[in-house]
C-alpha cells in the first residue's frame, strides 16, 4: 500500500479507527478481531483509538484492549503497526462525552493507555480535545513531559484550530506530529487547519472521513459527485472520498472507523486510486 509519514514513522496512507468496536452498537469481539485482521492482512499499519471509546462507565479503554489483543493473535509481523490513541476525553456512561485536559490526568492517562496497549512507549499520543477549563498550553505541556520521559514517542493533537496547532508545535518545540480532526465530503470546515498541516508538515488525519457512522452508507446519494465519479470508476464512494482526501496534501493519513472487514476492505482500495483533475475538481466544487 502507499505510504505516508507520521513524523519520523512510515504508515499506511489510509489507517483504520477503531472507535465504531466499541461504542454503543457494537459487534461482537470475534467480528471486531476479525475486522482489525482484515485491515492488518489489507496493509493497514495504522490503527487509531482512544481510552474514551467504550461504552460503559467501567470498560474505559475498551477498544486499547481489544486492539491489543487483536494484535497478539494476528498471524503476520506486527511490529511495524503504530498505533495511535488519544487522552483527555471521558465518558461517564450515559452517552455523554467530557473533557479533562489537566496535566496531571493526562500523564496518568497516558501511562494507563501504554498499559492497556502493552508497550513502553505509545507510538503516537494525541490531546483529545481541547478542555475550556484548563489553558491549553498547560494540556500541551503534559504532552511534552510525556515525550521527554519516554512514555510516548510522538505527540499530536485532535478538534484543534489553526491557532491551538501553532501554540500545541510551540510548546512541544516544534515536536507536534498530528492534528487529528474531523473533516469528510459532509464537513469541509476543517480545510484549514488541513492545508495548515500541509504547510507544517504534521500529519493531518481526517476523523469520520466518511461522514460518520451513521451517514457513511448514504454518501455516494448525499454528495452526488461521489456517486458520479464512483459510478463512472466502477468503484465504492467510499474509495472515491478517501482518494480524494489523500489527493488533497502528501501529509492526509484518513482513519475511517469499520466494524466489518469487508468495510475496511473496501477502505484501503483507495490508496491505489489515482483520480484525474477533472474528477477532483468535481468533487472539490
Amino acid at each position: 500500500m502507499q505510504q505516508r509519514t507520521i513524523a519520523d514513522a512510515a504508515v499506511s496512507a489510509v489507517g483504520l479507527g477503531g472507535m465504531p468496536m466499541s461504542i454503543e452498537g457494537r459487534p461482537d469481539e470475534a467480528r471486531s478481531i476479525a475486522t482489525i485482521h482484515a485491515a492488518l492482512d489489507a496493509g493497514v499499519t495504522l490503527i487509531d483509538t482512544a481510552d474514551a471509546y467504550h461504552r460503559d462507565a467501567d470498560e474505559v479503554g475498551h477498544n486499547e484492549e481489544l486492539i491489543a489483543r487483536a494484535l497478539r493473535s494476528w498471524g503476520g509481523d506486527a511490529s511495524g503497526v503504530l498505533v495511535a490513541t488519544k487522552g483527555g476525553h471521558l465518558r461517564p456512561g450515559d452517552g455523554s462525552w467530557t473533557k479533562d485536559g489537566r496535566p496531571e490526568h493526562l500523564k496518568a492517562a497516558a501511562k494507563a493507555s501504554a498499559r492497556r496497549l502493552g508497550v513502553e512507549a505509545i507510538g503516537l499520543y494525541q490531546f483529545h480535545r481541547p478542555d475550556p477549563a484548563v489553558p491549553y498550553a498547560d494540556s500541551i505541556g503534559a504532552l511534552a513531559e510525556l515525550l521527554d520521559e519516554g512514555v510516548v514517542a510522538r505527540a499530536g493533537i485532535s478538534n484543534a484550530s489553526v491557532a491551538q496547532i501553532d501554540e500545541a508545535n510551540d510548546v512541544l518545540d516544534g515536536r507536534l506530529a498530528s492534528v487529528q480532526n474531523q473533516f469528510s465530503p459532509a464537513f469541509r470546515s476543517s480545510l484549514g487547519e488541513l492545508e495548515h498541516c500541509a504547510a507544517l508538515g504534521v500529519a493531518f488525519l481526517p476523523w469520520s472521513p466518511l461522514g460518520g457512522i451513521a451517514r457513511a452508507g448514504d454518501l455516494g446519494s448525499a454528495h452526488a459527485a461521489f456517486g458520479r465519479v464512483a459510478g463512472r470508476r466502477g468503484v465504492s464512494p467510499h474509495q472515491v472520498a478517501l482518494a480524494w482526501e489523500l489527493a488533497l496534501a502528501p501529509v492526509v493519513v484518513p482513519i475511517p472507523g469499520a466494524s466489518r472487514p469487508a468495510s475496511i476492505t473496501d477502505s484501503v482500495r483507495a490508496a491505489e486510486l489515482t483520480l484525474t483533475a477533472d474528477e477532483l475538481a468535481e468533487l472539490s466544487a
